[in-house]
């Protein structure tokens, strides 16, 4: 009895000891690896954005007008070029500032979001270490976009407006959020809000859908364990393009929410504002204006933006382990 009461507490001590030192030694692997995934996500949206803010603030402007013509790829050369005329080179970057703010945040909870949603989907499906099937697949991907939208959409907002308004209507992104919170109500900040989501789930979905379904059929064909960059940029170009094709109507509806205040229209609702549209410009060319130069504008920045954060988890990984961690 004296030996057992001996050696029990410290028979005890031992397991104590040895499952705490466990328990550090994973919650920091989780912990570096969700670290990982908010600064390589980071980066990639600051990347990708700042590559295309030209392009994209000629898309924004062009959306929020009730042209009839649609944004091809002259037009938006003919429109950049005007705007470099008139306000200058670095007028092509205006709204940027307020982009990056949004971005770089926005990115970092996506992709973030996106590698927990595919673990927790694959413990729950059993691919433990393994590719998702298709369903779990989109799943992830539109719960991630989800999740990223909802918690920055009035930085996309205040996005908008700088993007389609004179530099001297806004001083700073502050002044943005007072103005509007002023003349307009703090439920201004949300306009639009619900056809971001619903355009989201598809976009977010399809486009991480298809760029991780393309690497896990060039893995399974090539024989190699990871595609190159070009090959990682031509397939999120791929995914770039069918997301946003899938998407694009509440897009054009968003941003037509998102910036009537200021543009002297007014619309109550998504299906009122698509009637509006159609009615006045026509189902083609009013719900897709500007599509041609989304195909353009999009699979470079999806491109751009799904290999910088894949190369750039690497990067980190080696960094952190040593060489021989490929994604």
């Amino acid at each position: 009895m004296g030996n057992g009461v001996r050696e029990g507490p410290v028979e005890f001590q031992r397991d104590v000891e040895s499952v705490t030192a466990r328990i550090p030694t994973e919650d920091n692997q989780e912990k570096k690896k969700v670290l990982n995934s908010l600064v390589s996500g980071a980066l990639a949206g600051a990347v990708a954005k700042t590559a295309v803010a030209p392009l994209d603030r000629t898309k924004i402007m062009f959306q929020g007008e009730k042209l009839t013509a649609d944004l091809s790829p002259q037009e938006a050369y003919r429109l950049i070029y005007h705007t470099y005329l008139n306000e200058g080179f670095w007028s092509l970057w205006r709204g940027n500032s307020a982009t990056m703010v949004r971005v770089i945040p926005y990115a970092a909870i996506q992709f973030c979001a996106h590698e927990e949603y595919k673990q927790i989907l694959g413990n729950y499906y059993g691919f433990q270490g393994k590719a998702l099937t298709p369903f779990p697949r989109f799943i992830a991907g539109s719960l991630a976009g989800t999740t990223a939208a909802m918690v920055t959409y009035p930085l996309d907002m205040v996005r908008a407006r700088m993007a389609v308004t004179p530099k001297e209507m806004y001083s700073s992104i502050v002044h943005v959020f007072i103005r509007i919170s002023r003349e307009e109500g703090l439920k201004t900040l949300y306009r639009g809000f619900t056809p971001t989501i619903l355009g989201v789930i598809p976009y977010a979905g399809l486009s991480f859908f298809t760029y991780e379904t393309l690497k896990k059929v060039h893995a399974e064909h090539s024989g190699k364990a990871q595609p190159s960059p070009p090959e990682r940029l031509l397939f999120g170009a791929c995914a770039g393009l069918i997301g946003q094709s899938a998407s694009y109507p509440l897009d054009v509806v968003r941003r037509r929410m998102q910036t009537a205040g200021v543009l002297g229209h007014s619309y109550s609702s998504i299906l009122l504002t698509m009637q509006d549209i159609v009615r006045e410009e026509g189902l083609v060319r009013g719900l897709y204006k500007g599509l041609s130069m989304n195909w353009v504008k999009g699979p470079i920045a999806v491109g751009i933006s799904f290999t910088t954060f894949d190369l750039t988890q690497i990067l980190l990984r080696k960094l952190q382990h040593g060489p021989g961690l490929d994604r």
